[in-house]
């Protein structure tokens, strides 16, 4: 390969191929929903650190995921709601690439920050009395540092591969933001290499702590079963109802896109896929965990009620 033949300087995102009219609709809903996000989120977030009964180890967790889900949707949909109302506005090579290595960040640490939930759950309900001592904040933050740090190891393994790789054109991304995928395809040289390291990566990072909540849930069940009062039944099945709603959301999309087998147009239709990943999942995790929720309810209904005048 010769030295010139990294001549991309900026890429252009295709985005989605629909009409002018069109776009505009959807750049006012996308806008919304991105707004939803953030509030929603951003109420998770606000209660848990103000109020004091919710400084548990459960609502530790979701505020990691809160604060997950606000900078994966920064991380894309701004992009996307550019492109939508100008269309081929160029992105910097270098931005390009920092989009791509934040979100694998972002996505892969949303996966360990899922199992770590369903560990909290599965101590929580299979061993309460010694709920406190195994799930003690030292073991909570480290177990969250490690969300984080392995979220962060996975993409700069990814990214280590891409970034050597000469771009010399086409320019035009088929995708509405630089995912991995959409950007190797751009590129001019061999990248089976990197394609099966985003595959492997995908496979050990979805499959195993998928297999592993499975397996959890499995012996939460059991417990919840076994449990004689309806009302603890209840509130048992409430609190994990919520966590596996996100986890099938988030696990099932992401399975299909980068697991799964492929039919019709793939690339169309995982564009599809993360924009339901990007844009709906982090609106709708702050809605499931608050819906059934009792305890962020209370604690909204107190601080709405400290705000009014006396």
């Amino acid at each position: 390969m010769g030295g010139n033949q990294t001549s991309v300087t900026e890429f252009l995102l295709v985005g989605f191929p629909l009409s002018p009219r069109m776009k505009v609709l959807l750049f006012g809903l996308f806008s919304l929903l991105y707004a939803f996000t953030l509030l929603g989120n951003g109420v998770i977030l606000g209660l848990i650190s103000l109020d004091s009964r919710l400084h548990t180890p459960m609502y530790f967790f979701l505020s990691q995921l809160a604060t997950v889900d606000i900078a994966y949707a920064c991380n894309t949909v701004p992009q996307m709601l550019v492109n939508l109302l100008s269309p081929a506005q160029p992105i910097s090579f270098a931005g390009c690439m920092t989009q791509t290595f934040f979100f694998l960040i972002f996505a892969l640490t949303e996966c360990f920050l899922l199992i770590m939930m369903s560990y909290d759950r599965y101590v929580a309900i299979c061993l309460p009395l010694r709920y406190s001592t195994i799930m003690s904040w030292r073991v909570c933050v480290t177990l969250a540092g490690a969300s984080w740090i392995l979220g962060i190891i996975g993409a700069l393994l990814v990214m280590v591969l891409l970034l050597p790789l000469p771009f010399c054109g086409p320019q035009k991304v088929n995708h509405f933001f630089c995912e991995i995928l959409a950007v190797l395809k751009l590129a001019c040289a061999d990248t089976h290499l990197n394609e099966v390291m985003v595959v492997a990566e995908a496979t050990l990072v979805l499959v195993g702590p998928l297999s592993a909540i499975v397996v959890s849930y499995s012996h939460i069940l059991r417990a919840v079963l076994k449990i004689q009062s309806a009302k603890g039944r209840q509130k048992a099945f409430s609190t994990c109802s919520s966590h596996l709603c996100v986890v099938g959301l988030f696990y099932g999309t992401a399975i299909i896109m980068y697991v799964g087998p492929q039919h019709g147009d793939p690339q169309e239709q995982k564009k599809y896929l993360l924009l339901f990943h990007s844009l709906f999942n982090p609106m709708l995790n702050p809605l499931i965990y608050s819906l059934r929720n009792r305890e962020v309810h209370a604690a909204l209904r107190r601080r709405l009620e400290k705000g009014r005048p006396s």
